[in-house]
């Protein structure tokens, strides 16, 4: 998983597998995903996220080595 912050758009891209997208559906307002050919989902893309999330803690979890885990008691 991949995550990618544009702030020209305020957008958070979700990369969840390296499949392209063929086909984006809006579930919610500010928020699509993006389906492969086979209709799997490879992507989440959710608008104004600085109204939506925790960017510092999105920095964060980018810098973690690959397949590091949060604590969930808020340690590393």
């Amino acid at each position: 998983m991949k995550l990618h912050y544009y702030p020209d758009t305020d957008s958070v891209y979700v990369e969840l597998r390296g499949e392209p997208s063929v086909e984006t559906r809006e579930i919610a307002d500010g928020l699509n995903v993006d389906l492969d050919a086979r209709g799997k989902v490879v992507g989440l893309d959710i608008d104004h996220a600085a109204e939506r999330l925790d960017l510092a803690a999105l920095e964060s979890q980018e810098r973690r080595p690959s397949g590091a885990c949060a604590d969930p008691h808020g340690g590393t």
